[in-house]
């Protein structure tokens, strides 16, 4: 059983990894300022902005039995870093940016020098420059892969453009494995309602590349990344299979986005934000298609 410190799992998206984590066997220490309600995982109040609080959260009994072991807490196997703030206009632009780059600082710093060396940061879809664009931005082309020229405007896309060069940083320094995952628009389990609206207004979705992750197949690609060891720094799109769309992803692209390139074929109902690396090199397979969930 793998000891995995999770920052941020209290979050959207962090909640339900941690409880996927959980159920797969492994003891989880949630780190984050508001605690997480789910028994079997305690939460450590942890501003993830204060190094010297990170270090010594990293260094900390993950509950009360920890003291039955005889001896002073250890560093966790692996680290899965969500914490932050989770999007534009929360906060203003400037601390958006400082508190989610200096967090991840902080928590690649901290597990690196105390000897860990597995480490999963929450990157995003706001990375391809869409989501959080000035009027109306098209991609450079499809599908959205991971060497895709990365050019967000806003201050939450380039935290976490910043975010994956810290990662890369470290892990060449320390010849450790650093996955970056570029989150999609999670949905959870009750937001499948809203669906059928999304196909009504199609461009509703561009901004999200009509694209998603399911919450829970996002615990799965976090519990995969933990699982495959020996790639050095990588990004993954973290995303499910299908266009959130009622025509096939062609014939679709054609119609709404006529001028973006396509640069490869795409399967009949491919993501335009395409998990083609996360199913070959990680094994993912989707369980929560919209499909299951929505009725055409």
């Amino acid at each position: 059983m793998k000891r995995v410190i999770f920052t941020g799992g209290t979050g959207k998206a962090g909640r339900h990894a941690v409880q996927h984590l959980l159920a797969k066997g492994y003891a989880v220490l949630n780190l984050d300022l508001k605690p997480l309600d789910l028994p079997g995982v305690n939460t450590l109040i942890t501003d993830t902005s204060d190094s010297g609080a990170v270090f010594n959260a990293l260094t900390t009994h993950f509950g009360f039995d920890g003291f039955d072991e005889g001896r002073p807490p250890r560093a966790p196997d692996a680290v899965v870093h969500f914490a932050a703030i989770p999007r534009v206009m929360i906060e203003p632009d400037n601390r958006t940016f400082v508190v989610n780059t200096v967090g991840t600082y902080n928590v690649i710093e901290a597990a690196m020098k105390l000897g860990v060396r597995k480490v999963i940061v929450a990157s995003s879809e706001t990375t391809y420059g869409v989501c959080f664009a000035e009027g109306d931005k098209d991609f450079h082309a499809f599908p959205l892969e991971e060497d895709y020229d990365s050019d967000p405007m806003d201050s939450y896309g380039l935290s976490k453009v910043v975010n994956e060069k810290t990662a890369r940083a470290f892990a060449m320094r320390y010849g450790a494995d650093i996955y970056a995952l570029r989150i999609a628009n999670v949905i959870e389990p009750h937001e499948y309602v809203n669906f059928p609206g999304y196909l009504a207004n199609p461009l509703s979705r561009k901004r999200n590349a009509w694209s998603y992750i399911d919450a829970r197949d996002l615990g799965e690609i976090v519990h995969l990344c933990l699982q495959k060891d020996g790639l050095g720094y990588q990004v993954f799109n973290a995303v499910n299979d299908t266009i959130t769309a009622d025509m096939p992803t062609a014939a679709f692209l054609a119609k709404y986005c006529p001028n973006t390139p396509i640069t490869r074929p795409m399967g009949r109902d491919e993501a335009p934000l395409s998990n083609r690396k996360a199913r070959e090199v990680l094994g993912f397979r989707e369980a929560h298609p919209w499909q299951h969930y929505v009725k055409l």
